[in-house]
């Protein structure tokens, strides 16, 4: 049977679904992709950008611990808008101390504020979306959200890191050009803000407050945990949550500092344009279609089959960087080949990582335990990004990649010791979906 979500505002979900994902996906580009390549415009060292971008995954790890909290205080709706205006002053907060003398601290303060405000947009907008649209409208729309997620990413750190760089040669001023381009997302995210307070429906649902107090939120918070750890299989799927994805954690910021890294320091040299194209047009494009066709594969044949032909896919890719790192090809077209085919590997291999999260957190508090699985997620991708810039610096370039392909044989040893029951994932199953936005996000590149 077919509800229909009760609203006093109506409004066509074209209205607001695209807008509202598309400025999901914007602050978090620009924390972990654009800060990347705006502190090595400023003359940052590796360590010190992938140490302190790294801790910005911070929020999207403890999240879990404070979204029930948004189910109790205020209404969703208000969060959405709320926080699209903290991200809005944000950006603008990182325009105006990028020329400042103090423009580490006061960016990397900025970069912080958005980080929480955009985790926290992220819980209020995927509970908004459950009340907004009824089942079939939810299912619908999957899609057309996703897709403005990769467009919210191909404009982010494809056509934003593109016009830096232009203006980076008009005004020949790394910093006023940084600015300048901060700026435009700032009152564009503003724009945005005061489009969705006219835009965003209003779910009766979403008024409903006072069933639960904080006291027995807290309560359930920490029965779910229990429940969590004592699942069957806890420690091997603990392990594969946390390692599965290791290669890339420590690939992640150093790929993107090898692309434009100057020649005499072992990287292409790529100008920010050239990035903007490379990464944030070709890489996306291919992390699309691996995924896509991951999930067509794994609906057909049952994650348990495609399980290691996706653990391949997600760890023998990487040897393009080694090969880039001695090659030092001039061909940009030879660049986008390696990285289209290394983010479409990473976008196949990574449907065997969403599915598990799916198939550890059936039963009871299935919701809650996708959300700590996520947790884990952006934990795996923190603690190797915390020292990869250091150990990148101590080795060199050519060595690190060769470390990260070492490092793939842990990918291998995880997963040895999944136990999957062999029609988990085939479409007649009626298996659940994982979260469309989640699946967007957890790029190598795009994090």
């Amino acid at each position: 049977m077919k509800t229909t979500p009760k609203t006093t505002k109506r409004r066509s979900p074209w209205t607001w679904v695209p807008t509202l994902y598309f400025a999901e996906g914007i602050p978090y580009v620009a924390v972990m992709t654009i800060s990347l390549i705006m502190y090595k415009r400023l003359g940052l060292s590796n360590t010190d950008i992938t140490l302190y971008t790294s801790w910005l995954y911070l929020p999207w790890v403890i999240k879990p611990f404070w979204s029930p909290f948004i189910d109790i205080i205020k209404t969703k709706r208000w969060w959405i808008v709320a926080m699209q205006l903290l991200v809005g002053a944000a950006l603008g907060g990182v325009a105006f101390t990028i020329p400042a003398e103090w423009w580490l601290q006061g960016t990397l303060f900025f970069f912080w504020l958005m980080a929480f405000s955009s985790a926290t947009h992220d819980i209020a907008a995927d509970g908004f979306y459950m009340l907004g649209l009824d089942q079939h409208q939810q299912a619908w729309f999957v899609g057309i959200r996703s897709t403005f997620y990769r467009i919210a990413t191909i404009f982010g750190q494809g056509v934003m890191v593109m016009i830096a760089g232009n203006l980076e040669v008009l005004t020949r001023s790394v910093r006023y050009s940084w600015s300048l381009m901060f700026y435009f997302m700032a009152g564009l995210f503003i724009a945005l803000w005061l489009y969705h307070n006219w835009a965003l429906p209003q779910p009766t649902e979403d008024n409903d407050r006072g069933k639960m107090g904080a006291g027995k939120l807290i309560s359930e918070l920490g029965d779910t945990i229990k429940t969590f750890f004592i699942k069957p299989q806890v420690v091997a799927g603990i392990c594969f949550m946390l390692f599965y994805r290791m290669p890339e954690g420590l690939l992640a910021k150093v790929s993107a500092l090898f692309l434009i890294d100057a020649g005499h320091n072992g990287g292409l040299g790529l100008s920010p344009a050239e990035y903007g194209l490379v990464q944030g047009t070709v890489g996306v494009i291919g992390l699309t279609l691996g995924g896509i066709l991951g999930g067509i594969a794994a609906s057909r044949d049952g994650l348990k089959r495609w399980l290691w032909p996706m653990v391949c896919a997600i760890t023998l890719p990487d040897a393009v960087y080694v090969y880039l790192s001695y090659a030092m090809p001039d061909s940009l077209l030879v660049i986008n080949a390696c990285v289209f085919v290394e983010q479409f590997g990473y976008g196949f291999g990574f449907s065997a990582y969403m599915l598990y999260l799916i198939y550890y957190s059936r039963g009871e508090h299935k919701t809650a335990h996708y959300a700590l699985c996520t947790a884990f997620m952006a934990l795996s991708m923190m603690i190797p990004g915390l020292f990869a810039g250091a150990l990148q610096e101590a080795v060199g370039y050519r060595m690190f990649f060769i470390i990260v392909m070492v490092a793939c044989s842990m990918t291998f040893v995880v997963s040895a010791f999944l136990k999957i029951e062999p029609d988990f994932g085939k479409r007649k199953t009626e298996q659940e979906e994982p979260d469309a936005h989640e699946c967007d996000r957890e790029s190598p590149n795009m994090k």
